[in-house]
């Protein structure tokens, strides 16, 4: 966690928040108390037998102690200190979620979270004492001073538990990952559910009653050859649509055109869709192609927009401007439509935002009341374990 985070908010005043502040300097003590017998009795006793068995379990739970102390520290933390320090991962989740029972008990006593903990916890007793005193001094003597001695101390404090309580960054990307993770199968499911739905209702209804035409011409073939001719062409037309709307669903799964000509060809063909009257322009500069998985979310981006452009912006025109930054993709959509568009939890937006930084990309919608809308992407131009074309 960055120090600059835990900076405390606005200049030191006598309001709720002061009070917060002193509130967490009075607990000083008792907390630290109790932190500094669990962490020193605990550590001492599993430390002492280590050459037994009953060390090794007694030092495993002191950390688990500890840890959960530390789960309490946090929490005073962010209700009276307004520090957001995350909660970490459960011990060997690094390891994956099928690690055995040792490997776990291993995980535990190599954490480096818990052995933070237990040196904050330790701190905490000496640090804890002076300002519960200072506090409580100053709330009878110092009262003027008050707000700026709370502020000073608790920005100690502030630091204090950023740097020892906060999950290493490793963990916290894990986390990140594993949210990722979660969103694309959850979009990966929602693709396949849309899929199979306009197979079932569209293509695969059409070619079941396109069989029964086609028997029927054939039964009638002998005794009326006209009406069975009528038939086939009738039969011949409906093979087209069905064709069309196969052709419609693959090009929103992946485009044959994208894999074959990149970006400027597949954006190219998606704004000829785009129903604004003034209609929508493309511009593309880029001077290489991205991983195909870039490019996916690119074109999937681009096109769902430009859709909602067309269902619900009542704008006149739109454009897509699509460039290379360094080793990152930048879009910028835009339309003069009525705006007031957002990303709602469970919305159109919202699905694309999350598609976007599944992959560590930045998605930011700027569209005020009555327009116009903005939408800008940046995409990693490589993404994680992929290789460059």
């Amino acid at each position: 966690m960055s120090y600059d985070n835990a900076l405390p908010p606005g200049r030191p005043r006598y309001d709720r928040q002061m009070w917060r502040e002193v509130g967490y300097l009075l607990c000083g003590l008792p907390m630290g108390i109790i932190g500094f017998v669990l962490t020193v009795t605990g550590l001492s006793l599993g430390l002492g037998m280590m050459f037994t068995i009953v060390g090794f379990w007694v030092l495993a739970g002191a950390l688990i102690a500890i840890r959960g102390f530390g789960v309490l520290e946090r929490g005073l933390v962010r209700s009276l200190l307004d520090v957001d320090i995350p909660e970490p991962l459960p011990v060997g989740a690094l390891q994956g979620k099928q690690v055995s029972f040792w490997k776990r008990a291993f995980a535990l006593l190599s954490d480096g979270l818990a052995w933070r903990t237990a040196l904050y916890l330790v701190i905490r007793l000496p640090w804890g004492i002076f300002t519960f005193t200072v506090a409580l001094v100053s709330t009878l003597v110092l009262w003027p001073l008050l707000p700026w001695i709370a502020r000073g101390l608790t920005t100690v404090d502030r630091l204090l538990a950023a740097a020892l309580l906060a999950p290493a960054a490793l963990t916290e990307r894990v986390r990140e990952l594993e949210e990722d993770r979660g969103t694309v199968v959850d979009s990966a499911a929602a693709d396949l559910r849309r899929i199979e739905r306009d197979l079932h209702d569209g293509a695969q209804a059409r070619l079941v009653a396109l069989a029964m035409d086609l028997g029927l011409a054939k039964e009638k073939l002998a005794e009326d050859p006209e009406a069975a001719a009528k038939m086939v062409s009738d039969a011949h037309g409906e093979v087209k649509v069905v064709l069309q709307e196969l052709r419609d669903l693959a090009r929103g799964i992946h485009p044959a055109v994208l894999t074959d000509r990149g970006l400027d060809a597949a954006l190219s063909s998606v704004a000829t869709r785009c129903t604004v009257p003034g209609g929508a322009r493309v511009s593309v500069d880029l001077d290489g192609r991205p991983d195909s998985a870039v490019e996916g979310i690119a074109y999937f981006v681009v096109s769902e927009l430009l859709t909602n452009i067309s269902k619900h912006a009542r704008a006149q025109v739109a454009t897509v401007d699509v460039w290379r930054a360094e080793d990152a993709l930048m879009l910028q959509i835009r339309d003069d439509g009525v705006g007031g568009a957002t990303e709602a939890p469970g919305g159109g937006l919202a699905g694309l935002a999350d598609r976007v930084r599944a992959v560590d990309g930045i998605f930011v919608v700027d569209s005020p009341v009555g327009g116009p809308t903005s939408v800008s992407v940046e995409l990693p131009w490589h993404t994680r374990g992929a290789t460059a074309r």
